[in-house]
């Protein structure tokens, strides 16, 4: 049940702990999501936004009803953002990330060097000492797209954080 004295939800970024690290990637890293605290299915549940897959397949974005993040065992940090209007919750929201490109796929196998590696495209592999731009996953997505476009859409608003 939505907490119904709410005209706005809050929307946070969080942070989870991985349970598999990249060792390509610069740690500590944190699979990042967006928020929304509807109480929809209980005290400080809501919906998570977020990009899933991986490196070498591709990443889709995903929402999913959640509960209270800070239950969660590979829970790390919570960020206030703003909030989300009840209007625009969940379809304008969903309509707007739904529309931003999810990280694609970055890396293949090379028989080549028989390792697993970042490439220019499927098939084309970088050469030693050749530079490389850096790969983009859920962290990147969500600080770098999602919640720019969130704000430009008008759909998050900065406010102060609930007590």
């Amino acid at each position: 049940m939505a907490n119904p004295s709410n005209s706005t939800y809050p929307v946070y970024r969080i942070e989870n702990k991985m349970s598999i690290v990249d060792p390509e990637m610069p740690s500590p890293r944190y699979h990042n999501t967006i928020f929304i605290e509807t109480w929809e299915d209980g005290y400080k549940s809501g919906r998570t936004c977020h990009v899933i897959g991986d490196l070498v397949t591709g990443m889709t974005y995903n929402t999913r009803i959640d509960q209270d993040p800070e239950l969660d065992p590979m829970f790390f940090a919570k960020h206030f953002l703003g909030n989300v209007g009840v209007a625009d919750y969940p379809d304008r929201l969903n309509e707007v990330l739904g529309r931003l490109p999810a990280p694609q796929k970055q890396k293949s196998f090379n028989p080549r060097t028989m390792r697993t590696e970042q490439h220019k495209s499927p098939g084309v592999f970088y050469e030693e000492g050749e530079q490389r731009p850096p790969m983009v996953k859920c962290t990147e997505w969500t600080v770098n797209q999602a919640i720019p476009a969130l704000f430009e859409a008008g759909i998050l608003v900065r406010a102060t954080e609930p007590s």
